[in-house]
């Protein structure tokens, strides 16, 4: 039991404790506004976004596949909410606000279990069916998103308007100097994280400055962020099929759009740190913090790439940075309000456009050309899709739809049929290429029946009969040299194309001459020299 308790908190692992926990408290910094700024989106308390942020941080960090990635409230759960609050006044006409949360936390409660279930039936490995076209455009779509969200500190909240000359050139010289430290020193030590020190740094100078610049508290809209422990919620809903009815859908929306996230962030970090987490394990606990989510709460959410980069680049590799980061937010929730609501946004937002910058894949850019256009036009169209819509998991779906259209065109064109006639005159027709179909018209084209010699043999040595499209194909063939009187054989198909057409012959005739047990000639005629 001992040892066990050891790997979950990675104590076999070498960690650099000062690097996790100074890491960890920069992630903590940079979790504060954005769970604020989420809340604020669907029209919730602060406290639902920073509850949610705490809980689901430190549930993931104990116990997620992704050691070093950073989950809490995010943007793309926090969009889902708006729709769903829009929808609920419209099937409870007079719901009261106190009585919405008890449906969201309900609803957070249903996704966990639905990501518990996914992660249990080890769904996990299906993001692997996300193609590198698609993760390329989800993260430079997710780059522009987070650099994008940070213009609004330059513009005044109330008319709209861009802030006055002096406020502005203010904002924008402490949002230049924020990303200069985090870009420049790294250059000089890497002993501290430099997003930290930054951090620190523009605090000060506006503080001890007494400099008029946007801060924390100012983007509150009078809110406070002032609490305890998060409070135990029992969601107090009617138990009947209309609230189940209501809230099942939208359950299932955040959870596919949470765990999709997560995975693919996970699946970046992988990648940057050269190493492998567990997309299954991952899932248990993404399910399992929303669920202490919205019986803690909170709104809910999933793995986030800024803080998760914000983490890696500073050097943390292991789950103490990210339980740092959870316990140092609620420490900041119960006594440093204060504190925190004095933090210039300047230094969020010049941590944010570093963090933008790093995450965008600039590589790809080098693709051109040199990829096939197909995979350009799809890093593309989920870039736009996702930086224009803010939906991830569409985005990611029309990606993968596309590239496995895509994909399906180009098997379909290589398909061929090598053709000769042997000296006992039979005519072999040597297919290679997939027969699947997107494939079954190019291979009905192949042969010439009404020339053809009476007996011919179809080679699938080099070919797969791959879904029930390709056996109607065969299915067509066969019955159309039978029609005119000709002998077929099929010769070399493999154990799994066989098992493929013992299955279908309960549902379709394959009328192909002689056998009785699914139609198909085991031939006897000699093979070719």
């Amino acid at each position: 039991m001992a040892t066990k308790i050891f790997n979950l908190f990675d104590f076999k692992q070498k960690v650099d404790y000062k690097i996790e926990i100074l890491s960890g408290l920069t992630v903590a910094l940079a979790l504060v506004p954005e769970a604020i700024a989420f809340a604020l989106i669907p029209g919730f308390s602060p406290l639902t976004g920073l509850y949610a942020a705490f809980v689901i941080c430190l549930v993931t960090a104990i116990l997620g596949g992704r050691p070093g990635m950073i989950s809490g409230a995010t943007g793309a759960v926090a969009a889902i909410f708006i729709g769903f609050i829009v929808k609920i006044k419209e099937v409870f006409p007079g719901i009261q606000p106190d009585e919405i949360l008890q449906y969201v936390f309900a609803t957070v409660i249903l996704a966990g279990v639905f990501q518990i279930i996914f992660g249990f039936l080890r769904l996990g490995k299906f993001i692997r069916l996300v193609p590198h076209p698609v993760i390329f455009g989800f993260v430079n779509g997710l780059a522009i998103i987070i650099f994008m969200a940070q213009f609004p500190n330059f513009y005044n909240s109330e008319s709209g308007q861009l802030l006055a000359t002096k406020p502005f050139m203010i904002m924008l010289g402490l949002t230049l100097l924020t990303m200069l430290i985090i870009w420049g020193l790294p250059k000089l030590t890497k002993a501290v994280p430099s997003a930290l020190v930054a951090i620190l740094v523009v605090s000060l100078i506006v503080i001890f400055g007494d400099i008029d610049t946007l801060t924390v508290k100012d983007i509150m809209k009078g809110e406070s962020m002032n609490g305890g422990f998060p409070p135990l919620t029992i969601p107090q809903i009617p138990l009947n099929l209309q609230s189940l009815t209501f809230i099942l859908p939208f359950s299932f929306i955040i959870a596919g759009v949470g765990l999709i996230e997560s995975l693919l962030t996970l699946n970046i970090v992988d990648e940057i740190t050269d190493t492998r987490g567990s997309g299954n394990k991952e899932s248990v606990a993404q399910g399992t913090a929303n669920i202490l989510s919205g019986f803690l709460s909170g709104m809910g959410g999933c793995a986030m790439i800024g803080q998760s980069l914000i983490n890696t680049s500073s050097g943390a590799r292991a789950r103490l940075s990210g339980i740092t980061a959870a316990v140092m937010l609620l420490v900041f929730i119960m006594f440093g309000s204060s504190l925190i609501e004095q933090l210039p946004m300047a230094a969020l937002v010049g941590l944010m456009f570093m963090v933008a910058i790093g995450t965008f894949e600039w590589a790809s850019f080098r693709t051109f050309g040199k990829m096939p256009i197909s995979d350009v036009i799809v890093m593309i169209l989920v870039t736009l899709i996702t930086a224009i819509t803010h939906n991830l998991a569409l985005a990611v779906l029309l990606g993968v739809i596309i590239a496995a259209l895509a994909y399906a065109w180009e098997n379909a064109k290589r398909i061929r049929a090598r053709k000769y006639v042997d000296e006992h005159g039979i005519k072999h027709y040597e297919i290679y290429g997939p027969l699947f179909f997107g494939s079954t018209t190019v291979f009905g084209q192949k042969f010439d029946i009404q020339n053809d010699p009476d007996i011919v043999i179809i080679d699938f040595e080099e070919s797969r009969i791959v879904d029930m499209s390709a056996i109607e194909a065969v299915n067509k063939v066969t019955e159309r040299y039978k029609k005119v009187g000709k002998e077929v054989h099929l010769r070399h198909l493999s154990d799994d194309c066989i098992a493929l057409l013992n299955k279908a012959d309960a549902i379709i005739d394959v009328n192909v001459m002689e056998d009785p047990t699914y139609k198909l000639v085991v031939d006897k005629i000699p093979k070719k020299s």
